[in-house]
């Protein structure tokens, strides 16, 4: 006992010391440059980082990153780092130079460099912002203090620039994807999950607190009397719609969410309000068929669709609920709301101590992110948030030449190849399942580096001087642009990212797997790098995205993109019990708290089968590019050990522990180390390649592998 004292008081000294230091000496500040990019020997891994101490088959995430996790600290102002922000900061490095520019060209006014340089400029400008104070957002406010009734607050939602608990949307249509679909939609909710205002832990207690500080500090700076009480009735109201909503892994079932009615359906949901105006003013004038997420299910289409107790738990009272919340909540309360979500939702275009409020909670707090980016590096962002095409144009000539399409166009057929003989020697469907499977793969459409036809923005007017007007003015823009485009057809050469965007998708409704050229970067994607590389980083995340179209949710949707049930009975209870396994395992990756904070199995079962399909076909895809033939040892390691290595050093990141703890709450992806180990040890090739015995601790039996493409 005295042993234990003495070195509390030790520790106690130190503390008290190094109180005392600071005091004299002020903490120096954090380190806000941006690191270096990271480097990749010509065949596309460096064997020194391998780290030998560890057995690949006990942690081969560790076996292949742990030696740079160790030696790599996350900086300062990003919450993760590692491999994909690498592939960012050398796609904001060619953007930077576009931006650059426009801004010392002198543009023509109303020319697209004009809209770049002057959206730039005026966010990058903190001292005008700072000297004009609150006074660019009073005309907004003050719209707000005018509502004297329900009726005017639902005219607010539906307004450019103000948030909304319950809205009209757009989206394509599941029953017919060449045209686009209206939807009547709700939400809410500022804290990450739903989770989090329903969930009692120690994290969550402590994350509402701050919380509703932050919220009573914007209230202050709205202006508004009795600030604390307030926003504790705000807290309250958000928990009430937390309640009212689905939890995630429920709206993945696309065949729940897809709730067709007519307009006087939804009208006679709330007859005492006035919905159909409220539709109108969003520009829906004359439209009659909306899709409504989440109306509440019956027993039998939740039967149906074999949706477990558990997860039947988890389904709130949807629109109906939300609606009798919108008007058993008093006008002001609903004005508070509108003016703490319109101040935190355009706090880097206001006063610095809104700015700073807002990361002290939304980035420090919640994600762990210990520094504020530079201004210039938030600019930057903003511009390609906002006209990103119009950079994205001038990014694609410089940076992405025809011969890195042709390679990707080369991989992405013979991906093509190998899902058709995954899909052909499946044992646990039939013929026909298999048929239709066949037909949705040959019907696959792929985009890869840009769009066939750019954005313009032609209408969109930006200023000078401006900052939170210019905001609005891209989302007044990007409603209008969003309008027009319900009217038509739907673009099937519209793209969802812009080319500098470091990310791929897959969209069920148009069957369409989609790779941005900022993502086509080593060490995803170099045409001059080891074939196992290359198929092991990039034709991974090919098989990845095209394993979508055959996960739990895109598996739905037909080979034109309609949901539509191609299953045979037989078949479909196979897929689910594969998927059903699969997810169990998942869900026993418990990282935090002792084990007791896992993933989620169920909301991460998509992706985790579109990871466990990627490199299943990425593996078969590099055999058949050997014709037969062994691949040369490199370094010292096989093809097969380089493939895999390869695959591990994709997910070679470092996450702040906040943020992860929001993503395995929030997100459909597993955490990167669930993505390295839980894939491969179901894959049988990756056994053989580094001789993984029972002994081993990622071993697996094989009757408890998964494979299901």
């Amino acid at each position: 006992m005295v042993r234990h004292l003495l070195l509390a008081g030790a520790a106690c000294f130190i503390l008290a010391s190094a109180s005392a230091a600071s005091a004299q000496a002020p903490a120096a500040a954090p380190d806000l440059s941006t690191p270096p990019p990271l480097v990749f020997p010509a065949w596309g891994f460096d064997v020194s980082t391998i780290d030998t101490s560890v057995d690949p088959g006990d942690d081969f995430d560790a076996y292949v990153n742990g030696k740079w996790k160790a030696a790599t600290p996350i900086p300062a102002k990003y919450p993760y780092y590692g491999v994909s922000q690498n592939l960012q900061i050398v796609s904001e490095a060619a953007v930077r130079e576009v931006i650059k520019e426009a801004v010392t060209s002198k543009p023509a006014q109303g020319s697209v460099e004009q809209k770049i340089s002057d959206l730039y400029v005026s966010y990058l400008d903190r001292p005008t912002i700072d000297s004009m104070g609150i006074e660019p957002a009073k005309p907004y406010l003050a719209q707000i203090d005018a509502a004297a009734s329900h009726a005017d607050i639902l005219n607010l939602f539906v307004k450019p620039g103000f948030s909304a608990a319950l809205s009209p949307g757009i989206d394509i249509d599941p029953d017919n994807p060449d045209a686009y679909l209206a939807t009547f939609s709700m939400g809410g909710l500022a804290l990450p999950t739903r989770d989090n205002y329903l969930v009692e832990n120690e994290r969550n207690i402590d994350m509402r607190a701050k919380y509703i500080d932050y919220l009573t500090f914007l209230l202050d700076k709205a202006g508004v009397a009795d600030s604390k009480t307030r926003a504790e009735r705000l807290y309250a109201m958000e928990k009430q719609i937390a309640v009212n909503e689905w939890d995630p892994a429920v709206m993945r079932n696309p065949e729940l969410t897809n709730n067709l009615m007519t307009r006087a359906q939804i009208l006679a949901l709330a007859p005492d309000l006035p919905l159909g105006a409220m539709i109108d003013n969003f520009g829906f004038t004359g439209v009659e068929r909306f899709n409504v997420p989440q109306m509440p299910p019956s027993a039998q289409e939740l039967d149906e669709q074999k949706i477990p107790p558990e997860l039947r738990a988890k389904i709130g009272g949807g629109l109906p609920a939300q609606l009798a919340l919108f008007k058993a909540t008093p006008v002001d309360v609903w004005k508070d709301w509108l003016k703490v979500r319109f101040l935190a939702s355009n706090a880097a275009v206001l006063p610095s101590e809104i700015d700073n409020a807002s990361f002290a909670f939304n980035s420090a707090y919640l994600y762990g992110v210990k520094a504020m980016k530079p201004r210039p590096e938030r600019a930057l962002s903003t511009v390609n948030s906002s006209i990103g095409e119009a950079v994205g144009k001038v990014y694609v000539e410089r940076n992405f030449p025809a011969s890195s399409k042709a390679a990707m166009i080369d991989l992405v057929d013979n991906l093509r190849k190998a899902m058709a003989l995954n899909i052909a020697e499946v044992e646990w469907m039939g013929d026909t399942t298999r048929a239709a499977a066949r037909q949705k793969l040959d019907s696959l459409r792929v985009k890869i580096g840009y769009p066939n036809k750019f954005e313009t923005y032609d209408s969109l007017t930006i200023v000078p001087g401006k900052a939170l007007d210019n905001r609005l003015a891209v989302a007044r823009w990007g409603r209008q642009d969003a309008l027009q485009k319900f009217a038509k057809p739907v673009d099937r050469d519209q793209w969802f990212m812009t080319p500098q965007t470091v990310n791929a998708y897959y969209v069920a409704q148009l069957n369409e797997i989609v790779f941005p050229a900022a993502y086509l970067q080593a060490p995803n994607f170099n045409p001059k790098a080891d074939p196992a590389v290359n198929y092991a980083a990039i034709g991974s995340t090919i098989g990845h995205e095209i394993g979508h179209g055959f996960d739990d949710s895109g598996a739905r949707y037909d080979s034109t993109g309609r949901l539509r049930d191609w299953w045979t009975a037989e078949d479909k209870a196979n897929f689910q019990a594969l998927g059903n396994r699969l997810a169990t395992q998942y869900s026993a990756y418990c990282p935090f708290d002792s084990g007791k904070t896992c993933v989620n199995g169920k909301l991460t079962l998509g992706e985790n089968i579109g990871d466990l399909s990627g490199l299943a076909i990425a593996y078969r895809a590099y055999k058949l590019s050997l014709d037969g033939k062994e691949a040369p040892v490199i370094d010292g390691l096989t093809g097969d050990q380089r493939f895999f290595i390869a695959y591990a050093q994709k997910y070679r990141n470092k996450w702040s522990e906040q943020l992860q703890r929001v993503i395995m709450e929030s997100d459909p992806h597993s955490p990167d180390v669930a993505r390295v180990n839980e894939v491969l040890r179901n894959f049988d090739p990756w056994y053989k390649a580094f001789n993984v015995t029972p002994d081993d601790k990622m071993y697996l039996p094989p009757s408890q592998r998964v494979t299901i493409w």
